[in-house]
């Protein structure tokens, strides 16, 4: 995938994440918004290693997903709490899954559709 679709990609998630935050309430834009912190890592994984196969970017971008989770079990820097949170919520898990799952969906229909174009 070309680093600048990459690049598009990410900054199209922080802007609905910043929506879903500002327009929408309650548990979805909670659990929306945790999704769409996982698919900005996806972008971000792919804007730097471009030619990852899209379920290595998923598991890798769940697994930093998770690592960051779990941090929240112990002690994290109150400069770095607006960014990696502060409160270990088990359901989030699931929904950086959700996040990577759907990630790895839209770079496969995007490199499948290149490939039937050739």
């Amino acid at each position: 995938m070309p680093r600048t679709l990459s690049a598009l990609a990410a900054a199209v998630t922080v802007a609905l994440g910043l929506a879903v935050r500002a327009f929408l309430g309650g548990w979805f834009a909670k659990y929306a918004g945790d999704a769409l912190y996982t698919v900005l890592i996806y972008w971000l994984i792919v804007l730097i290693g471009p030619r990852l196969r899209p379920w290595l970017a998923a598991l890798i971008a769940t697994a930093t997903s998770w690592a960051i989770e779990f941090a929240q079990l112990g002690e994290i820097p109150s400069w770095l709490r607006p960014l990696l949170g502060s409160t270990f919520n088990a359901p989030d898990l699931l929904w950086y899954a959700v996040g990577a799952a759907l990630a790895w969906c839209l770079h496969t229909w995007y490199l499948r559709r290149r490939t039937a174009r050739s």
